[in-house]
């Protein structure tokens, strides 16, 4: 299994050293949620150019949890990559001038990864980086992400990555145990959790995930592949390009 994790880690470091090569970018930038997944995307980064050429930002909104930030902070510190913050929370509080905009959680939330990316490509733009994505290959399958939100970035290091496989990673880099520890959460409202959302733990999403895979993404055989492929069928258009009629003149 080690040495499955350090060819994975290698791959990584190749991918993301010839993208940022490729684009001529002087770094790249990450945001820093205090969870694992960006954690990870920010270490990769980090071995692949040099800590120097990393940038991690946090970007709390009025529901962000102090342990979060703390913890998105001592990441930071653990790679020896640059840290900021830099709040949402005045954009947000612009958007509830507008009737409805954030009327559900669910708006609110899509607002706020929006918001989170528009402002990591406003830096990135500024200083010639490079955006990091934190998307991982069982959130990609689900479409548990938000389009143009947490979904876009220049380069995806552990989309490849199943979440359980993304905690073996985390271990595997000796990431803060606090950070790998913490139950998984967009933290996009206060209290959520990304299994209670999703219904099933990610340890279960994933071997379901796998085995329908291998069925060529029919016959579910339990509750939670019905549950998954029902995610998987539901969020295609979050994997596909948009329709279009370009070059049918």
């Amino acid at each position: 299994m080690e040495k499955e994790i350090g060819c994975v880690m290698e791959a990584v470091d190749q991918m993301i050293r010839h993208a940022v090569w490729s684009a001529g970018a002087k770094g790249i930038v990450v945001g820093v949620s205090g969870g694992v997944d960006s954690a990870v995307a920010a270490a990769f980064a980090a071995r692949a150019i040099g800590p120097e050429h990393v940038v991690g930002i946090a970007l709390p909104s009025a529901v962000t949890r102090a342990e979060d930030l703390a913890d998105a902070a001592e990441l930071c510190r653990f790679l020896g990559i640059e840290h900021r913050v830099i709040s949402i929370e005045p954009v947000m509080e612009a958007y509830r001038q507008y009737p409805d905009l954030t009327a559900t959680p669910y708006l609110t939330g899509n607002l706020m990864a929006r918001t989170r990316m528009a402002i990591l490509y406003a830096v990135a733009n500024r200083e010639g980086l490079m955006v990091c994505g934190t998307s991982n290959r069982t959130e990609y399958l689900l479409g548990y992400s938000t389009k143009h939100g947490d979904a876009a970035a220049d380069i995806q290091p552990i989309l490849h990555l199943y979440k359980t496989e993304v905690f073996a990673v985390a271990r595997a880099m000796h990431l803060p145990q606090q950070v790998v520890e913490k139950a998984p959460s967009a933290g996009l409202w206060p209290g959520q959790t990304d299994e209670g959302e999703l219904g099933a733990t990610y340890a279960e999403i994933d071997a379901a995930l796998r085995a329908l895979e291998t069925k060529g993404w029919t016959d579910p055989e339990t509750g939670t592949e019905e549950l998954v492929l029902k995610r998987v069928r539901a969020s295609e258009h979050k994997r596909s390009a948009p329709p279009n009629l370009a070059g049918t003149r």
